[in-house]
């Protein structure tokens, strides 16, 4: 319930009255799980973007997945990601037999939402950075799930890295076509890449 009200009272009235984001293509985005959402990250602002852009029902099946030292670091950090935003915490410097993404596929093989961030950290704003290979493991591990290439732009300016002060400024999203796995890592990342860039040329050219 605190998780509702939350998104319900303050993310999606940020979201979409303070900041105004334009979502381009929304038709693209899938009317339920299971899905991963493959999005550009410059920003804290990018995990609240991509979770108001599912109905609030669907609030509770969306799952991103996020640095455990870094979001997990005390016990009121621990509770609020976990509980409010229902991240899924990926460790990234424990070295374990452990899949990583044994989690993450449990939840997708019950039908949620999963947001992945294929640049591994927050970058500078309009700017691709090298892509982790994460995401190709996942999908590969889930061949039947459609990766959904998000980018967002503005959402630097809005909250930049290492600031506090949150500016309102529109930001514009994305949506690219489903990408399935293709049998081959790179194949799959260069596919993935050339969504990027070409959500990236569109938002270069204003193009709706």
């Amino acid at each position: 319930m605190i998780k509702f009200i939350f998104f319900w009272l303050f993310v999606k009235p940020l979201v979409y009255i303070v900041l105004g984001i334009n979502v381009r293509k929304a038709e693209l985005i899938p009317k339920k799980g299971p899905v991963i959402i493959a999005a550009n990250h410059n920003s804290h602002i990018d995990t609240l973007i991509l979770m108001s852009l599912f109905p609030l029902r669907q609030i509770f099946d969306i799952h991103p997945v996020a640095a455990a030292d870094y979001f997990l670091k005390t016990k009121f950090r621990r509770w609020f990601f976990l509980n409010i935003f229902g991240i899924i915490p990926i460790s990234r410097d424990e070295i374990t037999k452990k899949n990583p993404f044994e989690e993450v596929n449990n939840k997708l093989k019950n039908g949620k939402i999963i947001i992945i961030y294929p640049e591994g950290t927050r970058g500078e704003p309009e700017v691709i950075s090298e892509f982790k290979c994460g995401v190709a493991h996942l999908a590969k591990q889930n061949p039947d799930i459609p990766v959904i290439p998000v980018f967002m732009s503005g959402t630097g300016k809005v909250l930049p890295k290492d600031e506090g002060l949150l500016v309102p400024f529109i930001c514009d999203v994305y949506i690219g076509q489903p990408l399935f796995w293709c049998g081959d890592k790179k194949n799959f990342m260069d596919s993935l890449k050339h969504s990027f860039e070409e959500l990236n040329l569109f938002n270069k050219k204003g193009e709706k």
